[in-house]
This record gives C-alpha cells, structure tokens and sequence, in this order.
C-alpha cells in the first residue's frame, strides 16, 4: 500500500475537525454577544423607567430648568 493514499483522509478529518471546533466557538461567541446586548438593553431601559417613574419630568434638569434638545 502506498502512505500517499493515507493523508488526504487525514488531513480531510483533521481539516474537518478544525472546522466543526471554529463553528461551536463561532456559536458560542454569537450567543454570548447576543447575551451581553440583551443585558445592556435591559439596563437602559430600567435607567430610562428610573428616570420617569419618580415622578419627575423627564425634560427638566435637576434644577428645574427645561433641557435643551
């Protein structure tokens, strides 16, 4: 038998093999991305209830003033 026959499957499971770990890592990266950005959404929106739920205006500065826009 000859070895050339040999490395081609190798080098197919091993290329193989290389792609199915890049494509969980790419999963799990996409998840946790996805996590991280539901999580800052959340805080920005309890920041922005904080602001109007104690019933102040939300278009005054701490001094009263009307903000500028």
């Amino acid at each position: 038998m000859d070895d050339r026959t040999d490395k081609p499957v190798a080098r197919n499971a091993a290329t193989h093999s290389r792609q199915d770990r890049l494509r969980q890592a790419l999963r799990e990266n996409l998840k946790r991305r996805k996590s991280q950005a539901r999580g800052r959404n959340e805080v920005a929106a309890g920041s922005q209830e904080s602001t109007t739920q104690d019933g102040s205006d939300a278009d005054q500065n701490d001094d009263g003033a009307e903000r500028s826009r």
